[in-house]
């Protein structure tokens, strides 16, 4: 399979539909001349012309509208925002037009149009250029929500979004987009809504996607060296979310850290959280870890904003927690790495005053 970064992708994503069905078209903020603020879009104005590829005044709720308007007669919108913080903007379009047309109008008309945007930390956009908005999206019924974390799934993502009958949030990371990944040659689509297990496990479950989902697989090779086998599972979709998925890799190792780049108050780590607890609570042997951003504007300062953002040793150290893992013997005087509790006394308990016990969740199953 050949490998591209996941703006390549994007764009031969955008390419083929385009080909494919002559009712898609691009529209944004210079997307045509400019080829795009990431050049996701480069090549395209020259390839489909300037009524396929359409550069805008900067308006998002004017263009947001022309899109909305004329997915409801038949065209694809594919319309691109410089960053998700713009979205802001065109909420009403979003929320009271595009989510909505399908059910006021008695299912006589849809909306098939997907909204691209950056979602999540930039590198010092500072805190108006920074939001993770894909909890704002998750809430609104009539829209779907998709966070491809690598190219393929970018491709076969945004393949599936478009083809869509439904208007469809495609958040990306201006951090992925220079990620190099096998793609495959043929159509590669990839379903909306099913999750996808990139590393498996039988001690704790690290639920993540977008950028994040990257940040889960090092934390897994770091656990890895102490012994404990982490699962990570992309969820590629939020809206809709793969609960089949979710409930069997928890309900296989028991344990669940969910991870997210977002402010953690009513976001998109609390639902999953939630979610865990209705689906799965009789398989938890520990509480559910969440490791997300702290409830502050993100900082400018680049050392501030690092500080911001979750990372490996956030999720490395929410994993332990839930295996009530402890500092024990092994770091004698004559040096050595410290060892911890060991795994298999993890799985079968919990502490309880330095000894372990069946967990109220084994005893139940």
């Amino acid at each position: 399979m050949p490998v591209i970064t996941y703006r390549e992708a994007l764009r031969q994503a955008l390419g083929e539909e385009m080909e494919r069905d002559p009712d898609v078209y691009v529209m944004g903020e210079e997307v045509a001349q400019y080829q795009g603020t990431f050049r996701v879009t480069e090549g395209l104005l020259k390839r489909f012309g300037p009524e396929r590829v359409i550069d805008t005044p900067i308006s998002e709720e004017g263009f947001t509208a022309v899109a909305v308007g004329s997915a409801m007669r038949g065209l694809k919108p594919v319309i691109e925002f410089m960053t998700i913080n713009f979205s802001i903007r065109a909420l009403d379009q979003i929320v009271n037009h595009a989510a909505k047309t399908l059910y006021m109008s008695g299912g006589q008309f849809g909306c098939p149009m997907v909204i691209r945007a950056p979602n999540g930390k930039g590198e010092q956009l500072a805190a108006q250029h920074s939001h993770a908005l894909e909890s704002w999206f998750m809430h609104m019924p009539g829209l779907k929500v998709v966070l491809p974390s690598t190219p393929a799934d970018a491709r076969g993502l945004l393949k599936s979004a478009i083809r869509d009958p439904n208007p469809v949030v495609f958040l990306e990371h201006a951090a992925l987009y220079t990620l190099k990944g096998e793609v495959p040659e043929d159509e590669g689509l990839v379903p909306i809504g099913e999750a996808k297990v990139t590393r498996e496990g039988r001690h704790v479950t690290l639920v993540s996607y977008s950028r994040m989902a990257h940040m889960c697989l090092k934390a897994a090779e770091t656990l890895a060296e102490d012994g404990i086998e982490a699962e990570v599972l992309d969820l590629r979709s939020l809206l809709p979310m793969d609960e089949e998925r979710l409930y069997a890799s928890v309900a296989k190792t028991h344990r669940a850290v969910v991870v997210t780049e977002a402010s953690r108050t009513a976001s998109a780590t609390t639902d999953i959280a939630a979610k865990i607890y209705s689906l799965a609570y009789d398989e938890l042997d520990a509480p559910v870890e969440m490791v997300s951003g702290p409830d502050v504007p993100l900082p400018y300062a680049r050392n501030l904003e690092r500080l911001w953002a979750p990372d490996e040793a956030a999720i490395v150290e929410a994993a332990r927690r839930t295996l009530w893992r402890s500092p024990g013997a092994g770091a004698g005087a004559g040096g050595g790495r410290v060892i911890h509790a060991g795994t298999g006394d993890a799985e079968n308990g919990r502490r309880n005053g330095g000894g372990y016990h069946p967990p109220v969740a084994q005893e139940r199953r």
